[in-house]
């Protein structure tokens, strides 16, 4: 085990990047739980905290905001897949859409929301789904887009 404290960040904040990145992707996990299982996603998170599992900050923000914004995240997601209505969508597809179309309603920057995404797909799903997330995603960044996000939604990973 390596005991060293582990580095300040870097210019441009990698330490931070990769910290948000485990935080993301614990999110996706404890979303994926409480779909596949019927329950809560603030139940599944109790349930982990209680088997003494580490829950970032980040992770908690993301689990409850998807919750709490459920239904008009999936409205959104049902208005912007072109022909996949959500129920019928990868549970791991569905789950990543949710907790990127959390994040960019949050503000987070659209390149950032959308790469976080397709790499979570193309990690954990199927080789189409990083093409699909992407779609997606680029069609509520530009439903979002308003004067105060200059960033123009861009296809991440083509």
């Amino acid at each position: 085990m390596d005991d060293r404290p582990e580095p300040p960040p870097r210019q441009g904040g990698r330490v931070g990047h990769r910290r948000r990145r485990r935080a993301r992707r614990t999110a996706i996990e404890i979303l994926f739980q409480a779909d596949l299982t019927g329950r809560p996603p603030s139940e599944v998170l109790a349930s982990w905290r209680e088997a003494g599992r580490h829950i970032p900050p980040y992770t908690e923000e993301l689990v409850l905001g998807v919750e709490r914004e459920l239904p008009e995240i999936d409205r959104w997601l049902g208005e912007t897949s072109r022909e996949w209505p959500v129920h019928r969508m990868a549970a791991v597809d569905r789950t990543i859409l949710r907790v990127a179309t959390r994040e960019l309603r949050a503000g987070l920057p659209v390149p950032v929301a959308i790469d976080e995404a397709v790499e979570a797909a193309n990690e954990l799903s199927t080789e189409e789904s990083g093409r699909f997330v992407n779609g997606v995603l680029a069609r509520i960044a530009r439903r979002l887009k308003g004067p105060e996000r200059d960033e123009e939604p861009r296809a991440a990973h083509d």
